[in-house]
């Protein structure tokens, strides 16, 4: 298939039968508002005993949790305060902006492509719904930085993959390393009071938006894995591995992106893991910053069905590193 230009052409067109979500035309009143954010964070299923990893049931209630917690905000009426000339420059100074919007423009199709790949059709139009809300995520982050006078590189062609369930794991690993460490520095940036209450609170409903994407992603891994035969699992396991080691290696340095004229842009591709200063004007150590996003980690999932399962991997390797370093002495 050509590149595919995603400003003029919906991914999620690529999957049969989804037809995108209903949303409300104005800005709803703050009852309204107020029970979306609830019913997004909070599900438990109704179906009683265990969710055995691959089974119907685990399928089932994996993709009805999703449905039911989706989030009908609408990007087009979301306000964007005003910001003091500190706060303004400290948002427009973070090394993330360009990465952001084309990480979401790659999402969305990576995971449409995946999605149009499936046949259970429950998964599919699971995977069909995650890949629209990324595409929200990235209306969200151009409308910001459009209210901001926010510069940014233009796109390139998002180009479908050649690999579909490689791209969807790089993609879903990426998101569960990134957005672990985005709690954290969310809640730095809540408690540091240098950015506007109601800036916050606009931002609040995409963190938890990426909070139900990798619990669906890491219930899709158990899902899948369980239905592969011994051979076919073996050659997934290395896929993953090969995901993991590629990730480590675009992590290790600059991100380099590309604008559609073919110029070089490079930014930070691990500010989620080193960005605190950016965001506060309080040190805060790296232990610190380490157990906030465990707790933020927590706290994001804990309204969730606990017989779903978590991304596992980033909160246990933060753990395990804490017993072998130390806050600093005051």
């Amino acid at each position: 298939m050509t590149d595919l230009l995603l400003d003029a052409f919906d991914a999620t067109q690529l999957i049969p039968g989804f037809s995108a979500p209903a949303l409300p035309g104005e800005r709803p009143d703050r009852a309204t508002l107020e029970a979306a954010e609830h019913n997004t964070r909070h599900w438990v299923s109704a179906v009683s005993g265990p969710l055995p990893p691959g089974s119907d049931v685990h399928r089932d209630e994996t993709c009805r949790m999703f449905r039911e917690t989706f989030n009908p905000y609408r990007p087009s009426v979301l306000e964007w305060p005003t910001l003091d000339p500190a706060a303004l420059k400290r948002i427009t100074d973070l090394p993330i902006w360009d990465i952001a919007v084309q990480t979401e423009g790659k999402a969305r199709l990576r995971m449409a492509a995946y999605a149009a790949s499936l046949d259970d059709a429950a998964m599919r139009y699971a995977l069909a719904l995650n890949a629209w809300e990324e595409n929200r995520h990235k209306e969200v982050l151009s409308r910001m930085v459009a209210a901001y006078g926010i510069p940014l590189a233009s796109e390139p062609a998002y180009v479908y993959p050649k690999d579909a369930e490689w791209a969807y794991l790089v993609t879903g690993y990426s998101e569960c390393v990134d957005s672990f460490f985005a709690f954290g520095l969310f809640e730095v940036a809540r408690r540091s009071g240098i950015f506007p209450p109601e800036l916050i609170d606009t931002f609040e409903p995409v963190m938890q938006e990426e909070c139900r994407h990798i619990l669906l992603f890491a219930n899709w891994v158990a899902w899948h894995r369980a239905h592969l035969s011994w051979w076919r699992r073996i050659r997934f396991e290395l896929k993953v591995a090969r995901v993991w080691a590629f990730l480590g290696w675009e992590r290790a340095g600059l991100a380099r992106a590309m604008d559609a004229e073919g110029n070089e842009h490079k930014q930070d591709n691990n500010f989620t893991m080193n960005g605190a200063q950016s965001v506060t004007d309080v040190d805060i150590s790296v232990p610190e910053l380490m157990r906030l996003c465990l707790a933020e980690n927590d706290r994001r999932f804990s309204g969730y069905d606990e017989r779903l399962l978590r991304p596992e991997t980033m909160p246990r390797l933060v753990r395990f590193a804490l017993r072998f370093v130390r806050d600093k002495k005051t």
